[in-house]
């Protein structure tokens, strides 16, 4: 059974800290790299940070670049989004995905490019 469950969100202030995981099984804990991606009320989802399970190459919207950072940890098949200096406009449902096979690093931004997806987490930010 392929899944990916979120976890870690909640409410926080400006200017503060929330670190959200990724946890992985079945075919999902073998896929090439996990994506997080967001989705604000009334707005289109959007790629926020990527990491491939074997070499770690992080990717990065240049919206969280300097605040957000993604880190793996293999040996428990999760993907980890330390979220730093949150701002209001960072409030939305937080959700990883999957790519099972390597696409090419340029889609990992891309979100149909992912195979399998998490039911997603709330961050909201109080300002």
């Amino acid at each position: 059974q392929e899944q990916l469950v979120e976890s870690g969100g909640g409410l926080v202030q400006t200017g503060g800290s929330l670190r959200l995981s990724c946890a992985a099984s079945g075919r999902t804990s073998s896929s090439y790299a996990i994506g997080w991606f967001r989705q604000a009320p009334g707005k289109a989802r959007e790629f926020v940070a990527a990491i491939s399970w074997s070499s770690r190459t992080t990717y990065y919207a240049d919206s969280v670049k300097g605040r957000f950072t993604i880190s793996s940890d293999n040996a428990k098949n999760t993907v980890h989004l330390q979220m730093n200096s949150v701002k209001p406009e960072d409030t939305a449902v937080y959700y990883c995905a999957a790519q099972a096979v390597n696409k090419g690093s340029y889609t990992l931004t891309q979100m149909h490019m992912y195979d399998y997806w998490g039911q997603g987490t709330q961050v909201t930010v109080s300002s």
